[in-house]
């Protein structure tokens, strides 16, 4: 299925940008870099910030940011070389996505992600190496946005960009010039069986930072004949470049669900989950080859992540925290007494799992190195429904909230927090920022 353009449209926009690399790319097995230890927190530990606001208490990293280790060769942790670092965060109900700086909780644009405007059920995002996002709607389709007006398009020639300014300003599908191109998917009404794994590679080539041949990993249930569907779309224009069919996917795990997340690993290779259990899958980015493991007994995954080894980590549904090792196929289930449920999952260049938790609300942290807990119980103050969990360019880790409406941006030592609000049933928890990504193709060195 090709992709559709807005009006005025011209899908020979490329762009390659070429970044600078340095230090070694070896794969992170124990901590290296992290935040300064001398870290002030301004503002207290419960601070509210309404987007638009730029003049908000933000956290002071200092220098010594987790994003500056050997390996690293993206300025922004994996998000490009943007001057800024962004989230970008479905409201889900609204079929808007919000483009917030993370620096300064400022939100900066508002986009309606379908046709229908209103009614495409965003859910999942996800960030390239340039900062640009991919949004995949549970009601059918993908769309991507650029990051920066340099990557938008002028389609009416009138010498400026014409794009969202903020929350108060969505504009209509197709008029929002910052909208790169929208891709339709089969729909069958039943948003269980919509577009749900979104991940980005780092492109084709041997060089991951150089972008401009990315290619953006999406799928979905084709419930009628019981298939989990693949589909490798080119970044560039969104036209599929591979697809991959998983025959009997419901029978593989006994689900509701089709597909359910994904995330890439160094080599490009996409991780998928169902859920309700199962199963986990691992599509080869060289051969298209698919290998499918069963979950444990007793459990049900839900968000997933790839640590910079290239392990896949997954939150339970059920309680606790899932991760598989490839070379061994061996699973480890790490408890979480005081929380029942585990949403989104992200993990940080520090080595740190993190998982929003539900029944009660809370953040969870593990330590992916000794594959043990930290705590199931940081406080999110004023907490209804934590979903999603993604990491920023300076390390703080993002906690959209889809019951309160909003937004916890948490310190990764302290655990103090600043709500950012104005959000509507934020719903994302998939790698909001291109931290995930940043991580896998750029480790911090060994």
């Amino acid at each position: 299925m090709q992709a559709t353009p807005p009006a005025g449209f011209t899908s020979a926009f490329v762009v390659a940008m070429a970044l600078s690399c340095g230090g070694d790319d070896a794969a992170g097995g124990s901590r290296t870099g992290g935040l300064d230890g001398g870290i002030n927190v301004d503002g207290g530990s419960d601070e509210t910030n309404t987007p638009g606001d730029e003049t908000v208490g933000t956290f002071d990293v200092g220098t010594g940011n987790a994003t500056e280790s050997g390996g690293d060769c993206m300025s922004g942790g994996g998000m490009g070389e943007n001057t800024f670092s962004i989230i970008w965060i479905a409201n889900t109900p609204d079929g808007t996505v919000s483009k917030i700086d993370t620096k300064t909780g400022a939100e900066l644009g508002r986009y309606y992600t379908g046709p229908t405007n209103g009614s495409d059920d965003p859910s999942r995002t996800a960030v390239n190496l340039e900062g640009d996002a991919a949004v995949s709607n549970r009601g059918g389709g993908i769309i991507k946005f650029a990051s920066e007006a340099v990557r938008c398009i002028d389609r009416n020639a009138n010498g400026m960009i014409e794009t969202s300014t903020g929350a108060a300003d969505v504009r209509l599908f197709g008029e929002d010039e910052c909208m790169l191109w929208h891709k339709p998917t089969g729909v069958d009404g039943d948003n269980r069986h919509g577009p749900r794994p979104t991940a980005w590679d780092a492109g084709s080539g041997d060089d991951p930072c150089v972008t401009g041949d990315d290619r953006l990993w999406v799928g979905w249930w084709d419930y009628d004949n019981n298939i989990g569907h693949f589909e490798r779309l080119a970044g560039s224009d969104g036209t599929t470049l591979d697809t991959v069919e998983i025959l009997e996917w419901d029978k593989q795990g006994d689900t509701d669900y089709g597909p359910y997340g994904g995330a890439v690993n160094a080599e490009g290779d996409l991780w998928s989950s169902g859920r309700g259990p199962g199963p986990l899958v691992r599509i080869d980015a060289q051969n298209l080859i698919y290998e499918v493991w069963p979950v444990p007994d007793g459990t049900s995954p839900y968000g997933i992540a790839v640590d910079a080894n290239g392990h896949p980590w997954l939150a339970d549904y059920d309680g606790g925290v899932l991760h598989f090792d490839p070379n061994t196929e061996t699973w480890d289930d790490i408890d979480t007494p005081n929380v029942s449920r585990g949403r989104g999952i992200m993990v940080d260049r520090l080595g740190f799992a993190w998982v929003a938790g539900n029944d009660p609300c809370a953040l969870i942290q593990v330590d992916t190195v000794t594959r043990t807990l930290i705590s199931d119980t940081i406080a999110l103050p004023g907490c209804d429904d934590p979903v999603g969990i993604s990491i920023d360019a300076e390390g703080f880790v993002w906690v959209p909230d889809r019951g309160a409406d909003l937004a916890f941006k948490v310190h990764p030592m302290s655990y103090a927090t600043v709500t950012i609000t104005g959000l509507v049933a934020p719903y994302t928890y998939s790698d909001m920022t291109g931290a995930g990504l940043g991580l896998v193709v750029n480790p911090p060195a060994g």
